[in-house]
C-alpha cells in the first residue's frame, strides 16, 4: 500500500525547550512537550493511588488477608502484561510476609480469556479465601457470582474498558471503571497492581506491621523492571505517568538491578542490557514472553520472572525463545495464506472491505493476534483475525487504526445483532471477541459495514509522520545517541522519524530479505538497513537515489559504535 509521507507542525514555540539541542527541540515539541520538566522521570512526580477509585477497598481486604494468612490466589492473563502483573502482585505479597500466595492462569485453548466459571472450579483445588484477578476480570461477571457463592472474596484489578454493568466484585480497581478520577487512563494492568501494592505498603507502614513483625520495609522500586517491561509489552500510550514508569525500570535494568529472567531474555536475544531502550523491551524480552501463553502455557514466563535462580532464569529463557522461533514459523505461514486471500481481492477496488475479517480452520489461535496486527499494519485498516475454538465456536483477535474504536464498534454490532457475538472485550486499538462460527459471513459484513461508516477514503491512507529532514551535519553517531537517551519512546510517544533523499552507493540482500545499503548525501556516506523488504521493488540497481523514512540507531558491532539508518519507508 502506497504510504504518504507528512511533516510533523511543531505544536508549541521549541525555544521554551531552549536549554536543549536543538534537533531535540524541534522533536519534543512535535509531541506536544511544553516544559523540560515533562522530561524529568522522576519517582516523586507519579500521580499518586489515591486517585484509584476502590483502592481503600482493596487495600483493607488485602491487609485482612495477611493478618489472618488466608490462602491468596492471584488469577492472570496469558500475555507478557499480565505475566508480570502477576509477577509484581506475587513479590509484592511475599515482601509483605504472605506466606499463602500462588498464581493460576487459565490455559487459552481451553478456557479463554479472564475469570471464568470454569477457571473458578479450577482454583478451587487453591482453597482460595481471596482471589485477585491482574490484567483482566472486569468482564467476567459469571466468573465473580461462581467465586462468591463459593465463599471466596474477589479483588478486580484491571485496565480494560468496563462495560455497562460491573461485577459483584468485593472491590474493582481499574482506571477505566465509571468515576473512576485516576488520571492515566492509559496505564497497563501491571501499573495498576503496582499502584496497590504501592497503598498497601503505605498501610502497612502507618500500622507498624514491618516494625512489629521485623520484616524488611520492602523497597518497591524493586518491582519497576517488571511494571516497564509490561507497560511496553502492551503498547499502551507513553503519557507522562507511563514514561516514568518505562523510564525507571529502564534505569534499572540498565544498572543490572533486575531480576535474573529479564536478564537471561536480554542475553538469548543479543542485547546489551548496560544500553537497552524501551524497544528492546518491546521486539526482544516481550516476544520471548509471549510466546509462553501463544504456543504453551504462561506458567513458563512467569517463572521466568518469579525465579531469583539467573541458571534457572536462563535455562528456561532457552525453551522461551525456541518457543519463539517456533511462533515465528507459525505466524509466517498464516500471514502467506492471508496475503494470499486478500491479493484476490485487492483488484476488486472499492469492493475491497474496509474492516477484514479472516479466517482459516487451521490457524493457530495463540497467533491470530499478531496475524491481525501484520494485515493491520499492510493494509491500514481494522481487521479481526480467527482460528477455530471450542465445538462450533470461533476466537478473534482484533486490531484497530487511529480514528476506529474497536471495542465499541464491537458494542454496537453486540447490541444490534445479539446473535452474533458470545462475548467480547478490550480496548480502542485492540480486542477479543468469541462468536459462534455459522456467524463469521454475517458479522464480516458487518463488521465491514461498521467500517465503511466511520472511516473515509483517506482515514485509510497510511500517513508516516515525520520530523523532518536532518542537516548533513545532524547525522552523527553523538546526536543519535541523544536521541536513542532522549525516550522512553513508544506508543503515542513515538522515537523520532525522519526523511530526506539519498544517493544510493551500495545495495544488497542479507537473509533473502534485509536490504543493506550504503548511501550518500553531500558526500557524507551513511550505513542503512531496511528490513523486510518487497523483494518486487528492492533491490532496484536502476535507482540511483531514494526518499527514505528512518530512524536514526547506534549499531554496535564488537565492542564499536556506529551510526546506522533504520528504513522504514521508502521510495
Amino acid at each position: 500500500m502506497q504510504k504518504k509521507i507528512i511533516r510533523r507542525d511543531p505544536l508549541v514555540n521549541p525555544s521554551i525547550l531552549s536549554e536543549l539541542p536543538p534537533l531535540l527541540q524541534r522533536v519534543y515539541a512535535n509531541r506536544g512537550v511544553i516544559h523540560t520538566a515533562e522530561l524529568q522521570h522522576r519517582l516523586d512526580s507519579l500521580l499518586p493511588f489515591c486517585g484509584f477509585q476502590g483502592i481503600e477497598g482493596a487495600v483493607s481486604i488485602l491487609t485482612n488477608a495477611l493478618q489472618l494468612e488466608k490462602n491468596i490466589l492471584i488469577v492472570g492473563d496469558f500475555d507478557a502484561d499480565g505475566a508480570t502483573s502477576t509477577a509484581v502482585a506475587i513479590r509484592a505479597l511475599r515482601y509483605f510476609g504472605a506466606k499463602k500466595v500462588d498464581y493460576l492462569v487459565p490455559n487459552r485453548f481451553a478456557f479463554g480469556y479472564g475469570l471464568t466459571p470454569e477457571l473458578v472450579d479450577v482454583a478451587k483445588d487453591f482453597n482460595p479465601a481471596l482471589i485477585i484477578t491482574v490484567d483482566n476480570g472486569i468482564a467476567n461477571h459469571s466468573g465473580v457470582l461462581h467465586a462468591k457463592a463459593l465463599g471466596i472474596e474477589v479483588i478486580i484489578t484491571d485496565h480494560h474498558l468496563a462495560g455497562a454493568t460491573l461485577p459483584p466484585a468485593d472491590a474493582i480497581v481499574n482506571p477505566n471503571q465509571p468515576g473512576c478520577s485516576f488520571q492515566s487512563k492509559n496505564i497497563a494492568g501491571v501499573g495498576v497492581i503496582f499502584y496497590i501494592m504501592l497503598a498497601l505498603r503505605r498501610h502497612l507502614q502507618k500500622n507498624l506491621w514491618f516494625e512489629e513483625r521485623g520484616i524488611p520495609e520492602p523497597n518497591m522500586s524493586r518491582l519497576l523492571d517488571l511494571v516497564a517491561l509490561g507497560t511496553v509489552a502492551d503498547v499502551v500510550s507513553l503519557d507522562y505517568n507511563n514514561r516514568i514508569l518505562v523510564q525507571q525500570g529502564l534505569s534499572r535494568i540498565r544498572a543490572k538491578h533486575c531480576i535474573p529472567g529479564i536478564t537471561a531474555l536480554l542475553e538469548i536475544g543479543g542485547r546489551n542490557q548496560s544500553r537497552i531502550t524501551a524497544a528492546d523491551l518491546g521486539f526482544i524480552v516481550a516476544p520471548r514472553l509471549n510466546a509462553a501463553g501463544r504456543l504453551d502455557d504462561m506458567s513458563l514466563g512467569i517463572e521466568c520472572l518469579l525465579t531469583d535462580d539467573l541458571i534457572r532464569a536462563k535455562e528456561m529463557a532457552e525453551i522461551l525463545n525456541q518457543l519463539n522461533d517456533e511462533r515465528r514459523v507459525i505466524e509466517s505461514d498464516m500471514q502467506q495464506q492471508a496475503l494470499q486471500f486478500l491479493n484476490k481481492l485487492e483488484p476488486k477496488g472499492d469492493q475491497f472491505p474496509r474492516g477484514i475479517c479472516l479466517f482459516d480452520e487451521n490457524w493457530h489461535q495463540g497467533v491470530i493476534g499478531i496475524l491481525a496486527s501484520r494485515i493491520k499494519d499492510r493494509y491500514h485498516r481494522p481487521v479481526i483475525a480467527f482460528a477455530l475454538g471450542n465445538a462450533g465456536e470461533l476466537k478473534g483477535s482484533a486490531r484497530s487504526i487511529s480514528g476506529f474504536h474497536i471495542r465499541d464498534a464491537l458494542a454496537h454490532i453486540a447490541t444490534q445483532h445479539p446473535d452474533l457475538i458470545y462475548k467480547f472485550g478490550g480496548h480502542a486499538m485492540a480486542a477479543g471477541l468469541t462468536l459462534p462460527q455459522a456467524a463469521f459471513d454475517k458479522f464480516s459484513f458487518e463488521f465491514d459495514q461498521i467500517v465503511s461508516s466511520q472511516l473515509k477514503g483517506e482515514d485509510l491512507q497510511h500517513v508516516l509522520l515525520t520530523d523532518g529532514e536532518l542537516l548533513v551535519e545532524e547525522l552523527t553517531l553523538e546526536l543519535a545517541e541523544i536521541v536513542r537517551s532522549g525516550g522512553p519512546w513508544g506508543q503515542a510517544f513515538p522515537e523520532p522519524l525522519f526523511d530526506g533523499v539519498f544517493q544510493i552507493l551500495e545495495q544488497r540482500l542479507l537473509a533473502g530479505k534485509h536490504l543493506k545499503m550504503t548511501l550518500a548525501i553531500e558526500n557524507k556516506m551513511l550505513d542503512a538497513i531496511a528490513f523486510n523488504v518487497d523483494l518486487n521493488r528492492f533491490p532496484n540497481y536502476r535507482a540511483e537515489y531514494v526518499r527514505i523514512v528512518y530512524r536514526m540507531d547506534v549499531n554496535e558491532y564488537r565492542g564499536k559504535c556506529k551510526l546506522q539508518l533504520i528504513v522504514e519507508h521508502m521510495e
